[in-house]
């Protein structure tokens, strides 16, 4: 009866991964309450909402690089021409880029996105009820990967299981009939979690992804100036540039092959 084994580990695996998503989304909601909820956003802020830190380190870069206090080579290296930034975001890219003047665009991304200004402006969206907190974020993630996890575990084992059962002399029809119990509280915690956690999963909370809706509404994305052309590069990434040197700056080929040059 080894099939029986297998169908209490499933168990074991699939129960102990639902309730830590449940606990987690028991800690996660309700997210803080704030006051910034009918507030303008800064582009900035937008970034943040949208993609994290890593598209706010590139909503500075591209902005430096259009105001020509930057340039960006598509060889995949960043490059001052005014070493003077006129706020927090542009002087920590600076300094991500060091005393030499020029870094690999990559190298400069992972260091700007951690810097003290992301983080300030980080903490000030969750002041406001705006970004979700990233223990929130990370845990929900962890536990929703867990449940998955724990799906593909449960198949690995019924599938074992299935291909046992003639040697007990176990019909294989009702050994699929257990482990589909199992596979079915999968299913749920995953469905459920698409609709009630899914939003924890993100940068924005529901009233963040309410203010960006406005702002896309508002100015529009690719077009009408430069900027609605840093909204759309908030909102939607650098896949909303038109510039294709300037995308091939930014694209994750060209900082490979900026890190293969060195």
């Amino acid at each position: 009866m080894f099939w029986v084994l297998f169908l209490l580990v499933a168990w074991a695996v699939t129960g102990l991964n639902c309730i830590r998503l449940c606990v987690a989304a028991s800690e996660a909601a309700p997210l803080p309450e704030g006051t910034g909820s009918d507030r303008e956003l800064s582009l900035y802020e937008a970034a943040f909402l949208a993609g994290g830190p890593q598209r706010v380190t590139d909503l500075t870069l591209i902005s430096m690089h259009r105001r020509r206090r930057l340039l960006l080579a598509h060889t995949g290296w960043a490059t001052v021409v005014d070493p003077l930034g006129e706020d927090d975001l542009e002087r920590s890219v600076i300094g991500a880029i060091g005393p030499a003047g020029q870094a690999p665009i990559a190298a400069v991304r992972s260091t700007a996105s951690t810097a003290d200004a992301v983080r300030v402006l980080a903490d000030r969206l969750v002041g406001d009820g705006l970004a979700v907190p990233d223990s929130a974020r990370t845990q929900m993630v962890s536990a929703v990967r867990g449940v998955r996890a724990a799906g593909l575990a449960t198949a690995a084992l019924a599938t074992a299981a299935v291909l046992m059962a003639p040697l007990d002399g176990v019909d294989t029809g009702r050994v699929l009939a257990w482990f589909t119990l199992p596979l079915l509280l999968v299913v749920g915690c995953l469905a459920i979690a698409r609709i009630e956690v899914h939003p924890y999963t993100r940068w924005a909370s529901p009233d963040g992804r309410r203010l960006l809706g406005s702002l896309v509404t508002q100015h529009g994305t690719g077009t009408g100036g430069e900027h609605a052309l840093l909204a759309s590069v908030a909102v939607l990434g650098v896949g909303a540039l038109e510039d294709p040197e300037l995308r091939a700056a930014l694209a994750d080929g060209g900082s490979a092959s900026a890190h293969r040059s060195l």
